[in-house]
């Protein structure tokens, strides 16, 4: 076993098991807490040459589900130094068809579940002097039509995050990533993985001239663990190739 320890939920997919892999590379032991099984252990298998990953099947808007990912991640390592709050749920559903337990799906996923892990997480990073990293996405900053629950809940983890970074200071410094276009379709578990395509237009509509992939988000998460960079705190770190600094005329 490494020293540090972190857990990752959406860890087994898309920008989750990018993420995941690179916390690998980087020295940790890694847990996986995700809610499909099939990816869990699909991710756990082929991530196990990078170094100790660990799969728990976790729903993280259940309190009790959440409780018993953090008492099961610190009895498998005595550690727990990181919490990457990456899983979420997209709806795109005009809003007067939207229901109200459809909102409460992607609040209770989105937002609810990082509030749940953050908060019972918390006594053991500070102790470890951790930290929290928070992905939301360009949607908390601007939006298409009928996003509003995604929207919504992306722009309360951006305020989740400053807030934390203050209620947690100095022993846990807290930071957000938000994502652009992010491709992952080649980073599905293998019944749903197709190696995408994206245009010449798809590409060149981005500043950075492509589309993003997962790694481009895991190597900002490096970037932010890194003790190197102990001064920054309750900061969002915008990926996304340059999109949202672009003036569109018509």
């Amino acid at each position: 076993m490494r020293n540090k320890t972190a857990i990752v939920t959406g860890g087994a997919q898309g920008i989750g098991k990018a993420v995941s892999r690179i916390l690998l590379e980087s020295e940790y032991n890694v847990v996986l807490a995700e809610i499909d099984s099939e990816a869990g252990r699909e991710t756990e298998e082929e991530l196990r040459d990078f170094g100790p990953v660990k799969f728990i099947q976790t729903d993280v808007s259940s309190e009790p589900a959440v409780v018993y990912l953090i008492e099961e991640t610190v009895n498998w390592t005595g550690d727990l130094s990181l919490l990457v709050n990456n899983a979420g749920i997209f709806l795109e559903k005009p809003i007067t068809d939207l229901s109200l337990q459809e909102w409460d799906d992607i609040i209770g996923v989105n937002l609810k579940g990082p509030f749940l892990c953050s908060k019972y997480s918390a006594p053991h990073l500070s102790l470890n002097h951790g930290s929290i990293i928070n992905i939301s996405s360009t949607r908390a900053l601007m939006s298409k039509p009928n996003t509003e629950a995604y929207a919504a809940s992306k722009g309360g983890l951006l305020s989740l995050t400053h807030a934390l970074a203050l209620s947690l200071a100095p022993e846990v410094r807290v930071n957000c990533v938000s994502p652009g276009w992010i491709e992952t379709r080649d980073w599905k578990k293998w019944a749903n993985r197709i190696v995408p395509e994206n245009s010449e237009q798809d590409k060149a509509q981005h500043p950075a001239g492509r589309v993003g992939c997962p790694m481009d988000v895991a190597y900002m998460v490096k970037f932010l663990v890194d003790p190197k960079n102990s001064f920054i705190t309750g900061q969002n770190f915008v990926v996304d190739g340059g999109m949202t600094r672009k003036m569109i005329y018509i």
